[in-house]
């Protein structure tokens, strides 16, 4: 840990002593609350010191929060400093509970670390001849209430690394480690990639992380018995006006390709999801459960989401992997084609069925290709996540040079 960093750290854990907490309730009394429904980057990170061992990185004004204990997951960032918005959405009551939960432990996280399927005869998920109802669904708890160990870290960036043992539906057994690196990246070199000029009025925090499977044990991982990917999600705080936009081939060309994928819990109403030639919009306001998924042929070069009510743009790319991967079915059912997977999906969270809710938040995912690994060998997959918040003028010049399209289309198409 840097001088830098030890003085961060310190600086957040004497702030959160000196806190307003509730310890009963698990809720910090909110002092620093800016924009709708939104908490800043000192709030969620004196927070998340007072609870775990947060890494914090650091760029400029942009900033991280790191945690080794949630599997090394940014859990939020911003691009303004301490007083900024913070982007991420936090459990503050779990976290605070100290409770490891059944079924999964939602405590947030802007870039976390999954493996998929989900679903399917090789989920990870579901024991073997269980039916795939909610009942029945457990993320595992590796990639789910499990540390990671931190190997080193910097100002700038953080290395994690874990191996352990997971199992299919099928009965497959995987033995893999996973690395994953975490760096903070320089406003500089983001603003020259979305061709953004010094005049204009905006902040902007970027970060990627790198995240390493290797095949650890004596069998190849093949088709016939069930392959993993890596499945990054990031979880973000919803809003009655956010939507998620992302480019959609839906030509006379595309005719033959697999559609957009809606079903996966239940029927979208047509006022959250619009689909164009050339793009696919889904509200975000987290107050309906449902999630979409666009599968490789479709794709295009990135997801976004704007938030209108807080002046919040966030795009995530991810590496391009070759051309004929395959990749992996997260429906939760028997499958006919278990590699007919999504390789970019986006989640809407609202209530479950007896009312509870997981959240209010939404996510915005992508997954590598289904690993066919022999032992030793690796996959790796590669998220760029950046969030840019100013003045709505300057925000609209990166969307359509950057993105293709205008936020006065993404604003007004679920209208």
């Amino acid at each position: 840990m840097t001088k830098l960093l030890l003085l961060f750290t310190v600086a957040l854990v004497f702030s959160v002593s000196c806190s307003n907490t509730n310890r009963n309730s698990g809720q910090v009394k909110e002092t620093k609350t800016t924009r709708k429904g939104m908490s800043t980057f000192e709030y969620d990170s004196s927070f998340l010191a007072r609870y775990t061992q947060p890494v914090f990185l650091s760029s400029g004004k942009a900033s991280l929060a790191v945690s080794p204990e949630y599997q090394g997951r940014v859990m939020t960032s911003t691009a303004d400093g301490s007083g900024g918005l913070s982007f991420g959405w936090v459990n503050y009551d779990l976290i605070a509970s100290g409770r490891i939960l059944e079924k999964i432990n939602p405590v947030g996280g802007e870039d976390r670390l999954w493996l998929g399927p989900e679903g399917g005869q090789y989920s990870l998920f579901f024991p073997a001849g269980s039916e795939f109802v909610f009942e029945n669904w457990k993320t595992p708890a590796v990639f789910d209430s499990k540390p990671f160990t931190l190997l080193e870290s910097n100002d700038t960036s953080a290395l994690f690394r874990e191996s352990f043992q997971v199992s299919n539906y099928a009965g497959t057994v995987f033995d893999m480690r996973i690395d994953r690196r975490v760096t903070i990246l320089d406003s500089k070199n983001i603003k020259k990639e979305y061709g953004i000029s010094p005049v204009d009025d905006l902040s902007l925090v970027g970060y990627k992380s790198v995240n390493q499977i290797t095949n650890t044990g004596s069998q190849a991982w093949k088709r016939e018995t069930g392959l993993v990917s890596i499945w990054i999600l990031g979880m973000y705080v919803p809003s009655p006006s956010t939507v998620i936009f992302a480019p959609y081939k839906n030509g006379p060309d595309d005719k033959d390709k697999p559609e957009l994928k809606t079903s996966y819990f239940g029927t979208i109403p047509p006022e959250n999801l619009k689909v164009t030639t050339d793009f696919v919009f889904f509200k975000a306001d987290g107050k309906y459960r449902s999630k979409i998924g666009i599968p490789p042929a479709r794709e295009g070069s990135y997801i976004a989401a704007y938030d209108p009510d807080n002046h919040i743009l966030t795009v995530v790319r991810h590496n391009r992997p070759p051309e004929g991967s395959v990749y992996v079915n997260s429906l939760w059912k028997m499958q006919e084609h278990p590699y007919g997977g999504d390789v970019v999906n986006a989640y809407n969270d609202g209530p479950l069925e007896d009312n509870s809710q997981l959240g209010p938040f939404y996510e915005l995912e992508t997954s590598s290709p289904g690993a066919e690994l022999a032992p030793m060998e690796s996959l790796v997959h590669i998220e760029q996540t950046v969030h840019f918040t100013g003045d709505e003028a300057a925000l609209d010049k990166i969307a359509v040079k950057s993105l293709g399209i205008s936020l006065g289309v993404v604003k007004n198409a679920l209208k």
